[in-house]
């Protein structure tokens, strides 16, 4: 048994499926660098599309199971968090997907197996062959457990506070600071909740929700951090 078989083999079990379509989990692990445009390979790009939907679908399902009361603009930057491509990533290289992947000898070769782009990318793409050859549950099911160091780890944890980050970020680009604005205020005296919107120069403006003016600024900081990093 070669190397990338036993990588295979080895990602099915910490995955929890055995695959009865091969050429699908073959396609979720194969790289666009394959045959480097000598001859037509099925590639993961079409998978990867549907896989982020699928992703989507069971992290939001799972917030809203962990928070009934969280409020659309508490649940956003969360959602962003879980879902985004450096979180892809730290699922995919916890898994071993990296030696299971199929690449080009002159992507392996610049470092391509270690990018959380195509990480990431392959991790969605991944995602979506669960679900063809599965059903949900057997997405749900990996999800739950792929990503739970994510959920019980917050993504402004990863870092220093998201404000700062932003701050350097702004700096970084020669822009000035951002700027806070609480542009509403909800609920009793005794629970209010607090809605503000961030704005940095040449940026749209991003908002976050929080039980007090600064977890609303770092909601809002994370949010624009997320959409910047993409």
């Amino acid at each position: 048994m070669n190397t990338r078989v036993e990588a295979v083999s080895a990602l099915e079990q910490r995955v929890g499926h055995v695959f009865e379509d091969r050429d699908l989990l073959e396609r979720a692990l194969t790289h666009s660098s394959v045959g480097d445009g000598a001859r037509k390979v099925r590639h993961n790009e079409r998978l990867e599309f549907l896989g982020d939907r699928v992703l989507n679908l069971l992290a939001a399902e799972r917030l809203l199971a962990l928070d009934a009361d969280a409020r659309e603009g508490v649940l956003s930057p969360r959602l962003a968090a879980l879902v985004n491509g450096k979180a892809c990533a730290r699922v995919a290289r916890s898994i071993g997907l990296a030696p299971a992947m199929r690449l080009s000898g002159s992507a392996t070769k610049i470092g391509a197996r270690e990018s959380d782009g195509v990480l990431g990318d392959a991790c969605e793409a991944l995602m979506a062959a669960l679900y063809i050859d599965g059903g949900l549950e057997a997405a749900r099911t990996f999800f739950n457990m792929a990503w739970q160091e994510e959920f019980d780890t917050p993504a402004n944890a990863r870092g220093s506070d998201p404000k700062t980050r932003l701050q350097e970020w702004a700096q970084s680009l020669g822009l000035p600071l951002p700027g806070y604005v609480v542009v509403k205020r909800t609920g009793p005296d005794h629970a209010p909740i607090f809605t503000v919107a961030v704005t940095i120069l040449g940026h749209d403006p991003e908002h976050g929700e929080g039980r007090s003016r600064q977890e609303a600024e770092k909601a809002a900081a994370l949010t624009m951090l997320l959409k910047r990093e993409g």
